[in-house]
């Protein structure tokens, strides 16, 4: 059965309350754990798609099209990591810019 494509786990968690606070709440996530489960699901994605690609190459796995749907996942879920990072240099070289 083939699995609905989405947008990867991270960009469908909602903000925690308070995320543009500067206090942190206790149970509330960092913007540095954030990132890190943002890091961490990139990467268990790219592991998935390995995994199913040595199955698929094993004869472990007959369906191909679950294999490329994971890769492709993978891929989506990189390019958009790396985007946001982009953009988080791009945001940080600007504020170094402004003059006080």
């Amino acid at each position: 059965m083939v699995s609905r494509i989405g947008a990867p786990d991270f960009a469908a968690q909602p903000l925690p309350a308070g995320a543009g606070e500067t206090k942190e709440k206790e149970g509330a996530l960092s913007f540095g754990e954030l990132l890190q489960q943002a890091f961490d699901s990139v990467n268990r994605a790219q592991w998935d798609a390995e995994l199913a690609a040595q199955r698929l190459a094993t004869g472990e796995i007959e369906d191909i099209h679950q294999v490329t749907i994971l890769a492709e996942k993978a891929s989506l879920s990189l390019q958009l990591m790396i985007a946001i990072r982009n953009k988080v240099i791009e945001a940080y070289q600007e504020i170094s810019r402004m003059q006080i």
